[in-house]
């Protein structure tokens, strides 16, 4: 029997930080046990989980008000072992969550099993499910099952978390632990779709001739950081068409249309070239996330720096590490002394005004352009060339900006200042990258905050900003003044504007900063 658990309010949690509102939660489980999907995943359970509308809680009974009085499909829940105590899950009722997924490292084995046990004699089903199955060896995944077969819980699990399984090394991996584990214990799949094999790979275990049930897992529209997971609208259909017409289609496209598009049109995910490499080197997908969010990198560097991932690393995110690879990779020094000299001359006597990207600079062109006759300033654009305003500097510290303006480099001559990570800068002007960088990871190498920093060192004392309007947490529509200009976009758009923010109230106490445009960075 195959069983198809639907992880949307969990997995794919990790897109929307979990905030997905009350109504929203309670509607997709709704429509969900309308479907008849047969378990239905309600989120994680922290300890200390306290924002309402969000699919994390604290306890049990949390969950209860989300879920209908007529339950008919399997409901559950997550726990990644170390974030909640065992104290804080009160024993199975049976009309709410009765089944929950324990996930956990390769060295917290010892304390998760002790951890399910208690689980089971709470009255849970329990359900084992070990990050990274596919990096087991063979003799640790049969020691696994070994105390698999002891305990006996409700279903052990295949996780493919790096999304590189193909076909042989599935089918290897099922008949390991098809012929290993105790008869009576589900086989469950969780799958990523770094390598668009989600899909294919669910039909291939469809098609095993085995006496078990198979639990596959799957998310509305693939929701899901990276790359997503297989979808449950697809798997579902497919059922329905090969093996036994059971699922209504109609409320899960409901739950797509009416909840997940307007998230995904905000912040989407699905397989991109940042993905693959991540995978195809073996590398967990947050690695290739954090770099894509850079909007900084063209896909040569991305493959550049993931390859330069230790082995050690690759199977499990290590934060740290990748921003430290990404300085290492961008740090270029050079000996910018006469650039600073040369805009120290050039600022001198004279007020400052610098043209970020942002739509204000359409919006707002009549005060733009009055400013400037009026004062007469000495005008910097960052990562754009301006069409409808006199210029005196271009300052580019974004490769991908760079090669959209590469065409215009030798015509703007010295009117060019770069940073030195865009190494095929070549004769142009350059600063050294790493000198004018922030300390907050989240907005370090901002183009519109790096000229900031580089007309400090040449002694400015008073700037004047246009079109710093801040991130849209929407989408990126509004973000820029030209549509040319939008990149895809993971990032938490409220993390960095309030980064953005903090910075313009430490820089004021050692320069005049004053916003021309309308900003969401000011007080």
């Amino acid at each position: 029997m195959i069983h198809i658990l639907d992880c949307t309010l969990r997995d794919g949690g990790y897109i929307n930080n979990f905030d997905f509102g009350e109504t929203t939660i309670k509607n997709i489980i709704k429509k969900l046990n309308q479907a008849r999907v047969e378990i239905v995943e309600c989120g994680f359970l922290q300890s200390k989980a306290k924002k309402a509308g969000h699919s994390l809680y604290a306890n049990v009974t949390d969950i209860k008000r989300y879920i209908p009085s007529d339950i008919t499909p399997m409901h559950v829940a997550m726990i990644a072992y170390g974030d909640i105590g065992i104290d804080e899950i009160e024993p199975c009722d049976g009309q709410t969550v009765t089944g929950i997924r324990l996930t956990f490292h390769e060295n917290d084995i010892d304390g998760a099993f002790c951890f399910a046990e208690k689980l089971i004699q709470k009255g849970y089903k329990v359900f084992i499910q070990p990050v990274g199955t596919t990096t087991y060896t063979d003799k640790a995944l049969l020691c696994l099952m070994d105390r698999v077969n002891r305990m006996k819980p409700f279903a052990f699990y295949l996780v493919d978390t790096l999304g590189t399984l193909y076909k042989n090394n599935l089918l290897r991996m099922f008949y390991l632990i098809d012929n290993n584990l105790d008869p009576g214990i589900k086989i469950g799949f969780h799958s990523h779709n770094n390598l668009q094999l989600s899909f294919s790979n669910a039909q291939e275990l469809m098609l095993m001739h085995t006496k078990r049930d198979i639990i596959i897992d799957s998310s509305v529209f693939g929701m899901g950081r990276g790359a997503g997971n297989l979808c449950t609208e697809l798997l579902a259909q497919y059922i329905n068409e090969n093996i036994e017409n059971r699922y209504d289609l109609i409320p899960i496209l409901e739950i797509m249309d009416e909840y997940i598009m307007p998230i995904y049109t905000g912040t989407p995910w699905g397989y991109s070239a940042p993905y693959y490499i991540a995978a195809i080197n073996g590398c967990h997908p947050n690695y290739a996330t954090y770099l894509m969010n850079r909007q900084t990198l063209c896909i040569r560097d991305i493959n550049s720096i993931i390859k330069s991932i230790p082995e050690q690393n690759r199977h499990l995110y290590n934060a740290d590490l990748i921003a430290e690879l990404y300085r290492k990779y961008q740090q270029h020094t050079v000996d910018d002394g006469k650039v600073i000299k040369d805009l120290e001359l050039l600022c001198w006597s004279r007020q400052v005004l610098i043209l970020a990207p942002g739509k204000s600079l359409v919006t707002k062109e009549k005060n733009i352009t009055e400013y400037i006759k009026k004062h007469n300033p000495v005008v910097f654009a960052v990562n754009h060339i301006p069409d409808k305003y006199p210029f005196d500097i271009v300052f580019i510290s974004n490769l991908k900006r760079f090669k959209g303006i590469d065409d215009a480099a030798e015509r703007l001559g010295d009117k060019l200042i770069c940073s030195s990570n865009i190494s095929n800068a070549g004769k142009i002007r350059t600063v050294s990258y790493s000198a004018y960088l922030n300390k907050d990871d989240v907005i370090s190498d901002n183009a519109g905050l790096m000229v900031i920093n580089v007309l400090k060192s040449a002694g400015v004392k008073k700037i004047v900003l246009a079109g710093y309007d801040g991130f849209d947490t929407t989408g990126e529509e509004n973000n820029y003044y030209d549509g040319k200009l939008n990149l895809n976009m993971y990032k938490n758009r409220t993390d960095m504007n309030q980064a953005m923010k903090k910075y313009f109230e430490i820089l004021r106490q050692d320069i005049s900063v004053e916003f021309l445009t309308p900003t969401v960075y000011d007080k």
